[in-house]
């Protein structure tokens, strides 16, 4: 634990945000998905290695440059165009084929036990994440699913963190008010804005940055703080 995280009393719940707190992708690559690649070749002649490359930077500029969560068929098909291979209804749809999300993603070790533990003590749990409406079956494959009562999702709600209406449809559908939620990311930023709110909050430093927020570089490290 950082010397930066003190206990909050009076949390009821947690909010958590989802990639890069709770899961992360198998092979380190959030987006395009793992397969992304192979599938696209099995539609198209060889494509250099390199060309891939610089699709998938221009897909990180389109998602950072959108106002909210674009459609996945959307952000497909700015990779597509940029490899210069035809977009067919037959390849969206195998690019956005369900596969068992343990395939692509994987929880970090300190999740599952985390989340246990919270549930034990009867701590409320809530995601509120940046991310494509297919979350919660991610969730499910993963195995933590039923651990949350609620989602606020971006392309669920059609705005993105910092937007307050992100936090607050976490607290408001479990009818707590902010002071009695804590919420975790791993952006400073984001928790910033949270507090800023009247969350209680804490930023997950995997990496030991050690920001000007306070923060955790665990997850087990929230267990003694609620």
């Amino acid at each position: 634990m950082t010397d930066s995280a003190t206990r909050a009393p009076g949390i009821r719940a947690v909010l958590f945000d989802s990639g890069g707190v709770l899961m992360r992708p198998v092979g380190g690559r959030w987006n395009p998905r793992a397969d992304f690649e192979e599938t696209v070749l099995r539609h198209a002649a060889p494509v250099p290695a390199e060309r891939f490359a610089e699709a998938i930077a221009a897909g990180e500029r389109f998602l950072g440059e959108a106002a909210g969560t674009p459609e996945i068929d959307t952000y497909h098909r700015v990779l597509l165009d940029r490899l210069g291979v035809g977009t067919t209804g037959e390849l969206l749809a195998e690019l956005r084929r369900e596969v068992p999300p343990s395939a692509v993603l994987e929880l970090y070790p300190d999740a599952l036990p985390t989340l246990t533990e919270l549930r034990r003590r009867g701590v409320r749990l809530a995601v509120v994440s940046d991310a494509w409406p297919n979350l919660p079956g991610l969730h499910e494959g993963l195995g933590i699913r039923g651990y949350f009562e609620v989602y606020a999702i971006s392309a669920v709600l059609g705005c993105e963190k910092p937007d307050p209406c992100m936090y607050r449809h976490a607290s408001d559908s479990l009818g707590l008010d902010p002071a009695h939620c804590l919420f975790m990311d791993d952006t400073p930023a984001l928790v910033t804005a949270a507090t800023a709110l009247g969350y209680a909050g804490l930023f997950l430093d995997r990496e030991g940055t050690r920001g000007d927020v306070p923060s955790i570089t665990s997850l087990t490290d929230l267990l003694p703080l609620v």
